[in-house]
């Protein structure tokens, strides 16, 4: 075999950190190769599988549910029918563009060379990569960064591979619309999925093992959550434990315990949303010097350097916050300290999210249970949505605002919205927290009339007040 071809760098996995980095080199003129395993997933999970298609579907679900609540605005539109394979071509439509804009962005830089195939290490520094053609080379360089992202979890539940379960990326590629969901989880992804199905007018019932949906958030918040989405029709089981699942006819039957009681729940389809696994397994790492946790998740400090000397892990692989701004800022942290001279970290970032149902749920920092849990000295700030201006316009006063705020500073510790457009309400409160600026200055601001940023105008004008 021929010696390794040579390159100052080598990015392992086309993600958002990664390729982001890839581009800005190779149009730096550093000498960069890009590995991608897929031409299915040009441009990472975010526009193939992740973010971009699923907020698409999420979109035309919200249309089809403001058709059916047209009558509460004076428009009369008749009756609603969903046209699922005229959704998934809009949402196909969409990833093929963003898939082509990113292609283009890695073929046109000039020192970056974009290889479609599965690298795996055979040394420190050396990738043997089998490319799309089938012919195996290798390939080296002193800085090697790994980006190779998740994919959906199969838990060992009996029964499970049996059954033909959908995950958050299957469940895309339905040839028809559920009769009856079940879903796995009550998660991010199982909530967004669960209330999108229901909007395009499926039956939905949700299973989650825990006490309460989303277990990081507090309760109150979640409460509120769902108590929406039960009055959308989602049916919400909690505490259930899944013991097996079974072929039922042309359906699917999960056999668990509720509560300690058994019961059998029947379905047409089963939607697994039960966590991501790191695409590591294949990479070969012994050889490399590169240690995982007990899931596979890539080791790294603060700086997101792994256990071997010249390697770096980004965005979902490496075991952090699994959201392309997070992997965005890993980026930024990777770039800043190893070719500028910089000194970035991980540490005490703010890493918003937005979960995309309808009411959005956005959030920032500590919740109220973590703030608790610290000892920390607080105040709870609390404001119906349904006082807002904006939102009586819009007939959309579901949810509230929730701020935590220190007593000895004023600053803002955490803040959690439920609220229609809360993702972007969310971007205020945060430059606020980066600013350092008190709670007071973003009570008192003049913000414009009306929207619903307003509503932090109308936030308590007296701590004493002490709102829980």
């Amino acid at each position: 075999m021929n010696p390794p071809q040579a390159y100052e760098v080598i990015v392992l996995g086309g993600g958002k950190g990664g390729k982001t980095l890839a581009i800005e080199l190779g149009n730096k003129g550093v000498k960069t190769a890009l590995i991608e395993r897929s031409a299915e997933m040009i441009g990472g999970s975010c526009i193939n599988v992740a973010c971009i298609p699923t907020k698409t579907l999420i979109a035309s679900a919200r249309a089809a549910e403001a058709a059916r609540r047209a009558g509460n605005f004076g428009i009369h539109t008749g009756e609603v029918a969903v046209d699922w394979p005229a959704v998934r071509r809009r949402a196909e439509g969409v990833v093929s563009a963003m898939r082509a804009m990113n292609h283009k962005n890695f073929t046109s830089a000039p020192a970056l060379d974009f290889i479609l195939g599965a690298g795996r290490f055979i040394g420190p520094k050396v990738i043997e990569l089998r490319d799309n053609k089938g012919d195996v080379r290798q390939l080296t360089a002193e800085k090697i960064f790994i980006n190779t992202g998740t994919r959906p979890a199969q838990p060992s539940i009996p029964g499970l591979d049996k059954v033909g379960a959908l995950n958050s990326e299957t469940n895309q590629h339905l040839d028809e619309l559920p009769d009856h969901l079940i879903v796995l989880g009550g998660s991010y992804v199982a909530l967004e999925f669960a209330q999108m199905f229901r909007h395009f007018g499926s039956k939905v019932t949700v299973l989650e093992r825990a006490p309460q949906l989303l277990k990081k958030e507090d309760a109150d918040v979640v409460e509120a959550l769902g108590g929406v989405l039960r009055e959308e029709g989602i049916e919400i089981r909690l505490n259930c434990s899944v013991e097996r699942v079974e072929k039922e006819g042309n359906g699917i039957a999960v056999v668990l315990t509720t509560n300690g009681k058994p019961t059998r729940l029947s379905g047409s389809h089963l939607l697994v949303a039960l966590g991501r696994t790191p695409n590591t397994e294949e990479l070969n790492f012994a050889v490399a010097g590169v240690e995982t946790d007990k899931r596979g998740f890539i080791k790294v400090n603060a700086r997101l350097e792994t256990t071997a000397n010249g390697i770096w892990a980004l965005g979902d692989v490496n075991g952090g916050p699994q959201f392309t701004h997070a992997s965005l800022d890993d980026y930024r942290i990777v770039k800043a300290n190893v070719f500028d001279g910089g000194n970035r970290a991980t540490t005490d970032r703010l890493v918003p999210f937005t979960l995309f149902t309808e009411p959005e749920l956005a959030r920032v920092g500590l919740t109220e249970k973590e703030a608790r849990q610290k000892g920390l000295d607080i105040f709870v700030a609390k404001l119906p949505v349904a006082t807002i201006p904006r939102a009586k316009t819009m007939s959309e006063t579901r949810g509230f605002i929730k701020v935590v705020i220190d007593v000895k500073t004023n600053q803002i510790l955490g803040c959690a919205i439920l609220s229609i457009e809360a993702g972007e309400m969310l971007g205020t409160v945060q430059m606020a927290m980066i600013a350092g600026l008190p709670f007071t200055a973003l009570r008192d601001a003049v913000l414009s009339h009306p929207t619903m940023v307003e509503g932090f105008n109308n936030l308590p004008m007296n701590l004493s007040l002490k709102i829980q």
